[in-house]
Parts: C-alpha cells; sequence; structure tokens
C-alpha cells in the first residue's frame, strides 16, 4: 500500500485551549478518522499556541546582554532578549539572525516566530514537547483503542539550500531513527555510519501538506509510512546529537 498524508483544515483557536479535544473536532470536521499505525504529525506552533508560549515584544525588560547581542546581530533588542532566554547557545551569526542551540536543537534565533501570530508577538518553542507527545498519544490509545506515532514538526531552512524543510522537534509511539550499520549497500559494501532520520523525514513529507502559511493546517495523517511503532519512552538524545559532534559545527569551526 502506498504512503498517504492527509493534512486537516482546522479551526483557529484563542488561548490556551486542549489540543486533544480539538483534534477530535478536527478529525469530525474532516470526515477523518485514525487508525492503527497511523502517524499523527501536529504543528508546534499550534502546541506553543495551545500552552499559550506567546509573548509581546513590549513586554521584554531587555538585559545588558541583549543589548550587546542586538548591537552584534544588528537585531531588534527585545528579540536579542528572547533569544538569549530560549537558548543555551549562540553560535555566531549575521545581521537579524543568530545561530542558536536549546537542549541540541539548533535552529536560528532560537526557533521563535513572529509568523501566524498578532503584531509585536513573537511564538516560542513549546514547553515539555517530548511529555505533549507522550500524552497525546496516551489519550488517542484509550480514546479509540489504536496504537499509533505523534510527531511535533517545525519548519527549518537546512544548510545551502533554498528553502525550509520539516524536522522533527520530538516524538512518541514511534521509533526515531532506523540503524542501518552493518547492511550493504548496492554493491556490496557493509554501511558504517548510515542512521536514517525516520521521524525527520516523515516530519518533512508532513510539512510539506500542511504547509507555511494561512492553510491552517496543524494535524496530518501520515497512512502506510512502514515506520516502525513501539510503546516504549522515547529519550531526546536518541534524535540528536551535541553541537560539537554536529560535521557542519565542528567543520565551519575549523576553518
Amino acid at each position: 500500500m502506498s504512503l498517504t498524508v492527509s493534512a486537516l483544515l482546522s479551526e483557529r483557536k484563542k488561548g490556551k485551549f486542549d489540543v486533544f479535544e480539538a483534534l477530535l473536532e478536527t478529525l469530525e470536521r474532516n470526515k477523518m478518522n485514525l487508525q492503527e499505525n497511523d502517524v499523527l504529525v501536529i504543528s508546534t506552533k499550534y502546541i506553543s499556541n495551545s500552552q499559550g508560549r506567546i509573548v509581546s515584544t513590549h513586554d521584554i525588560k531587555v538585559s545588558k546582554k541583549g543589548l550587546e547581542t542586538s548591537n552584534k546581530f544588528q537585531m531588534k533588542p527585545e528579540i536579542s532578549e528572547i533569544v538569549l532566554r530560549e537558548t543555551d547557545k549562540i553560535f555566531g551569526g549575521i545581521a537579524g539572525f543568530v545561530i542558536t542551540s536549546a537542549e541540541n536543537i539548533m535552529a536560528p534565533n532560537g526557533g521563535i516566530d513572529k509568523s501566524n501570530a498578532k503584531k509585536d508577538q513573537i511564538i516560542l518553542y513549546p514547553k515539555n514537547p517530548f511529555l505533549v507527545a507522550e500524552q497525546i498519544r496516551r489519550k488517542i490509545f484509550l480514546k479509540f483503542l489504536i496504537h499509533i506515532g505523534v510527531i511535533l514538526v517545525d519548519s527549518r531552512l537546512m544548510p545551502a539550500r533554498v528553502g525550509t524543510s520539516g524536522v522533527a522537534i520530538s516524538c512518541a509511539g514511534i521509533e526515531p531513527v532506523l540503524d542501518m550499520r552493518s547492511e550493504k549497500d548496492l554493491d556490496g559494501n557493509p554501511l558504517k555510519v548510515t542512521f536514517q532520520a525516520v521521524i525527520d523525514n516523515i516530519a518533512t513529507i508532513a510539512n510539506h501538506k500542511m504547509g507555511e502559511g494561512a492553510e491552517s493546517k496543524p494535524f496530518a495523517i501520515v497512512r502506510n509510512s512502514g515506520a516502525q511503532l513501539t510503546d516504549r519512552k522515547i529519550n531526546p538524545s536518541e534524535m540528536a546529537i551535541s553541537p560539537d559532534q554536529c560535521v557542519y559545527v565542528r567543520g565551519l569551526s575549523n576553518t
């Protein structure tokens, strides 16, 4: 059976709300059902909105370090301050953008986003994304008695590529990586370092259908993905490496 992706049109919510209840409403609105072995992909912005993870730049008090970062990278002081609060490390940057890391997730400007938010408001990354994904997975099992995978997806610029791709911020109920080491390529050579980023691949496929602008499709159901589902708890370290192990970071640091 062929892989299919169904992006679901959802009503836009204001203020904090229950994502699971919103999912049930959205499934009914789109006349869709979840099935055994489906993968449910949810926008991180949607999760952040449900948690009230939105800040107004008018409410930000800028620190001395925030001003220094603002001057260095030609950013608004309030944006610099938010970036500093939301990240663990800044590697460098250009005018208007800094390359950051938070819990081993690398992103420009700490992943904060001004799209799909009112003027002078910033959407932050969701809190406890792995816990959120696991809670949604469990509620779906209790409601429908089915096993599914859950992925929270964000869009991300890729090095030296035009445009954005999907990237998995967290997951639950699905093996995030396929270890292909010791398998052989077409010429019979053993693969030594190959890991397939299963959830990032699914995230990108779903993100393509969910859209980036005013589509209002925060959920997508990926069916017949071939991904391996699991009941074990996923450790965040399984799908990310520290920046000092990243070939891009290490390579650029040595130039």
